[in-house]
């Protein structure tokens, strides 16, 4: 895969439905998909993520692109790749996944939130840094960071971060965003999780629409 590739056509908003059953798979991923969310996380410490996320996969075959969050183990990139995923991404960094997700030809997203751990994850090959807890790091110190890293580095807020924190860190050059709780709880209603990623998208272009 490509680096970059899955933000070259799709909006850079990533959907984290931590706690999602494999029941709700095609529902929430679908009224996800339709309001321009198209990248979609399951978290591994959500019931079933392998299952849930398969069935999003067969379901939706490329117009999406899903892959697991909170991957820890190297031998879990193996079982998101049997199931059709194609992003990895983790709250820490661990070079060896990062290693392995690569090896596989799967998109690497690790967490950062320092300059050390920034450059260990690109020179492991990561293709994006996902900064957590954005809402820790704060947009200021993300600037001063994102200062010294490679002119092309995707980066991506996690982490206490809604609608209403796009503009603020749109001004610091911030590529995108990981969207959880703010998008989805588990026991939500299909038509609610609709409403919040409508309204989540139209936020996000009219931000970059400036």
């Amino acid at each position: 895969m490509k680096n970059n590739n899955i933000f070259e056509s799709r909006r850079p908003l990533i959907a984290i439905l931590r706690g999602i059953t494999p029941l709700e798979a095609e529902s929430i991923s679908d009224v996800l998909i339709e309001a321009g969310i198209s990248i979609i996380e399951v978290p591994l410490n959500s019931p079933q993520p392998f299952e849930t996320i398969e069935r999003m996969v067969k379901f939706h075959g490329e117009s999406g692109i899903f892959g697991a969050g909170t991957v820890l183990r190297e031998y879990d990139v193996y079982r998101v790749q049997e199931v059709g995923g194609k992003i990895i991404v983790s709250p820490n960094l661990n070079t060896l996944v990062i290693k392995k997700t690569k090896a596989l030809n799967m998109y690497s997203i690790p967490g950062v939130f320092s300059a050390t751990e920034c450059f260990d994850a690109l020179d492991s090959g990561a293709d994006a840094l996902k900064f957590f807890p954005a809402s820790l790091l704060k947009e200021e110190n993300f600037q001063a960071l994102n200062a010294v890293l490679p002119e092309n580095t995707i980066s991506i807020a996690v982490g206490g971060i809604s609608e209403n924190s796009f503009l603020s860190w749109f001004k610091v050059n911030v590529t995108g965003f990981g969207l959880g709780s703010n998008l989805y709880k588990p026991g939500m209603l299909v038509e609610e999780v609709k409403l919040k990623a409508q309204n989540i998208v139209k936020f996000y272009d009219k931000c970059v629409q400036g």
